[in-house]
């Protein structure tokens, strides 16, 4: 139990920076500002199939959104975690590596393009599908989507994490899984705070 218990421990310090971008970039995108950069990434253009390559949704203010909000907020964590050893110690991305400012503006460079590419690929699937933007399947199949529209970007985000410091595949994976929960629950919050038009 103590061993989920520090595992879990490990998950959450980590991606503590990525949980808070995440949600601060949700406010940012509904700010009345950069509204030049509310453009969508795939420029209007659609694929072979007539379809859109990924949708109105994916803007890139919400990719600067990701890069700036997740480097800003992993500077942050830098420094709360420099004033606790027991966050530091418990931070993957601080057991090989000194807890200083060039090494995390790097990490959160990384993890804010890790976040905002690996939402490109279920979106653009979605595309292919059929499926409008912010919207999903029913029945077993929207089971599925709503696990990969919350996964996506934490296996760009673990990814990170791992090249920092090495995990087992199986790992990683549970990781994944356990980032996906925490946005499923996340998510939930945020439509009830209406900051999110649906839960799913």
């Amino acid at each position: 139990m103590n061993g989920v218990l520090t595992s879990l421990a490990f998950m959450y310090v980590t991606l503590m920076p990525v949980i808070f971008a995440g949600v601060l970039n949700m406010v940012f995108c509904k700010l009345p500002i950069l509204g030049f950069m509310k453009k969508p990434i795939d420029g209007g253009k659609n694929f072979s199939d007539g379809r859109r390559i990924f949708g109105e949704n994916k803007t890139w203010k919400g990719f600067a959104g990701y890069v700036i909000l997740g480097t800003l907020m992993t500077l942050l964590w830098g420094f709360i975690c420099k004033a606790s050893p027991v966050l530091a110690s418990h931070d993957f991305f601080y057991l090989e590596h000194e807890n200083k400012v060039t090494y995390n503006l790097l990490v959160g460079v990384l993890v804010g393009i890790a976040y905002a590419l690996f939402e490109l690929p279920n979106s653009f699937m979605k595309r292919r599908m059929g499926i409008e933007p912010g919207k999903t399947m029913k029945g077993w199949q929207k089971v599925l989507f709503v696990f990969l529209d919350q996964a996506d970007s934490i296996f760009g985000c673990v990814l990170v994490v791992c090249i920092f410091h090495p995990l087992p595949v199986w790992f990683y994976f549970v990781y994944v899984i356990v980032g996906a929960v925490t946005h499923i629950i996340f998510n939930m919050l945020l439509y009830f705070a209406h900051l999110r038009k649906n839960m799913f």
